[in-house]
């Protein structure tokens, strides 16, 4: 019986079994006391005369529900074993954060879902990251064509959330990523580089707009007003301002004398003290991306002290321990904010996503972090399926309720009480494929740049044909045992499959430099179109078709070499 308190998701924190089964689980006594170990923590006795659970609140009797529900679902008949539970988390805030600004929205459904797979891994807070995909109001060109949350819809969710002790906190990026607005005449006028050209850490540059000019203060005027529309809507009293990736504010833009006179760094903590001013005055604690304000650590002191940094970073080796030991020191709350490893990757980064998640739990814990924050991104397209991402959600929230005794999580087996029986393995080694062909890239895989890039671009150093064959053949494998159904988590990891196939195809014929053969390429055009054709498809399973003609114009221009 052991074995089925393992494979709770999470992990208790210490179980007791008992003799026998309970012979009343009907029988069920709930109730409110002091000496429970703190918030959300609970007390659970299976007995043979029925079931007794305690918290010292609402959350943590839910959270016992959730235990008590799993139990029933993982034995025979949904009898009960006799044991006593004593449980509590290690983060009081464990979240989840899903991109909806790049291209897909989900349907209400598709929320509603989601919120019902988290609340039962007991995460208790839910971000939809948001550029552009909120129905504001005199901003319609912005939107017109993203299928946006609207008002209705959120304020929907958030009693949805409520009613599962989960917070839907408000995110709505107000510096930098604001491409889909700045590129418009009508907003233009706002950026630091109206022109575009922003270089890039990793090479290159960003060819439009992406940040707001700081020092105009119209700048501030679009943030009252989109802040003015937007927050009413939700009930927490958190609010995620973004703020990342600044990258127009080098000194090139319409604030350069000043960042020339006083620094990038000051420039951008003064525009950021404006933005946490506008969310006190809107009774509401600012969140805010720290990786601009940790690259000038003599700056930290220097926030507002009851912001809140999110200290992101999505490789194995980011610096949670360094980051996390000064925002400690300079008495700064922060949240650790790994990611699942689902973007620009087309099937997932199993090994980098267990080691990403894992450090920044422990980081996060050793500091003293009071969040940890799963982020779920969608660059390139949005081309991965959303069941490419319930390892992470798992695995996250695993390690966020309790961080030692869920490091070892037999993430197979959680995942398939998920996604359905089977599809864990399968997911999982879908993630596993990246490693496969010969080269490895932060931020995403070698494999998605071969089949998301210029023909220009050849595979990196590393890729050859006995690597791509490789991870053709492990596809293959996994295809061979994957089942054929209608359960959506079966249908898209299919779609991985496509996409990892075709990347490897595409590859192939870059490196015969056989792009030019009539025949080669007759037959990659009809595996795009093959391709895109279930991209829409499996698209519409669970997403809006705002966005969706703009990913699959990303396949478009793939299809001739």
């Amino acid at each position: 019986m052991r074995s089925v308190f393992e494979s709770l998701v999470p992990r208790p924190r210490r179980v007791e079994p008992g003799e026998g089964m309970c012979a009343r689980p009907g029988v069920c006594e709930a109730r409110l006391v002091p000496a429970v170990a703190g918030a959300e923590s609970y007390r659970l006795a299976v007995t043979p005369q029925g079931v007794r659970a305690e918290a010292q609140d609402e959350a943590g009797l839910y959270y016992a529900g959730v235990t008590l529900a799993q139990l029933r679902r993982l034995t025979a008949d949904g009898a009960l074993p006799c044991c006593r539970i004593e449980d509590a988390p290690d983060y009081p805030v464990r979240g989840v954060m899903l991109d909806i600004s790049r291209d897909k929205v989900p349907t209400m459904s598709t929320l509603f879902s989601l919120v019902e797979l988290l609340s039962g891994l007991k995460v208790n807070q839910l971000q939809l990251y948001t550029e552009h995909a909120f129905a504001y109001r005199g901003h319609e060109a912005v939107w017109r064509d993203a299928s946006p949350m609207t008002p209705e819809e959120v304020r929907s969710l958030d009693v949805y959330c409520r009613a599962r002790h989960m917070e839907l906190v408000p995110n709505q990026n107000s510096f930098g990523h604001l491409e889909r607005w700045l590129t418009l005449p009508g907003y233009r006028h706002l950026a630091e580089l109206p022109q575009g050209g922003a270089p890039l850490p990793w090479g290159g540059v960003r060819e439009q707009p992406t940040s707001l000019c700081p020092t105009d203060p119209r700048s501030v005027a679009l943030l009252e007003d989109l802040y003015d529309q937007l927050l009413p809507n939700f009930s927490s009293r958190l609010f995620n301002v973004g703020c990342d990736e600044t990258f127009d504010l080098r000194g090139e833009g319409r604030s350069a004398e000043r960042v020339r006179r006083e620094g990038e760094g000051r420039v951008y903590l003064d525009f950021l003290k404006t933005i946490h001013r506008l969310v006190r005055a809107r009774e509401r604690r600012m969140l805010f991306w720290g990786d601009i304000i940790i690259r000038y650590p003599e700056l930290v002191p220097e926030l507002p002290q009851e912001a809140v940094a999110l200290e992101w970073g999505y490789e194995a080796e980011h610096p949670f321990d360094a980051h996390g030991a000064l925002f400690a020191r300079s008495g700064v709350p922060f949240y650790v904010c790994p990611g699942t490893s689902s973007w620009n990757s087309l099937a997932g980064r199993t090994a980098n996503m267990r080691a990403n998640l894992l450090a920044a739990a422990e980081n996060g814990r050793r500091h003293g972090a009071c969040g940890y924050l799963v982020t779920d991104w969608g660059d390139g397209g949005h081309w991965q399926p959303l069941a490419v991402s319930y390892a992470g959600f798992v695995y996250g929230a695993a390690l966020a309720w309790d961080t030692e005794r869920n490091r070892d999580l037999p993430l197979e087996q959680a995942v398939d009480r998920v996604a359905g029986s089977g599809v864990g393995a399968a997911l999982l080694e879908l993630g596993e494929v990246y490693r496969l062909c010969g080269a490895l890239r932060g931020n995403g895989t070698e494999l998605f740049q071969i089949l998301a890039g210029p023909v220009s671009r050849p595979p990196a150093a590393g890729v050859t044909p006995a690597t791509l064959g490789a991870a053709l053949e492990k596809v293959g494998e996994v295809a061979a045992r994957l089942p054929v159904s209608a359960e959506l988590a079966v249908q898209e990891a299919w779609q991985a499959v496509r996409l990892l196939r075709a990347a490897c195809h595409r590859g192939l014929a870059l490196l015969a430099g056989g792009a030019a053969l009539p025949a080669t390429r007759h037959a990659w055009a009809h595996e795009v179109d093959e391709v895109m054709a279930e991209h829409a498809r499996v698209w519409r399973l669970r997403n809006r078709e705002g966005g969706l003609a703009d990913s699959l114009a990303r396949f478009a221009r793939i299809r001739e070499f």
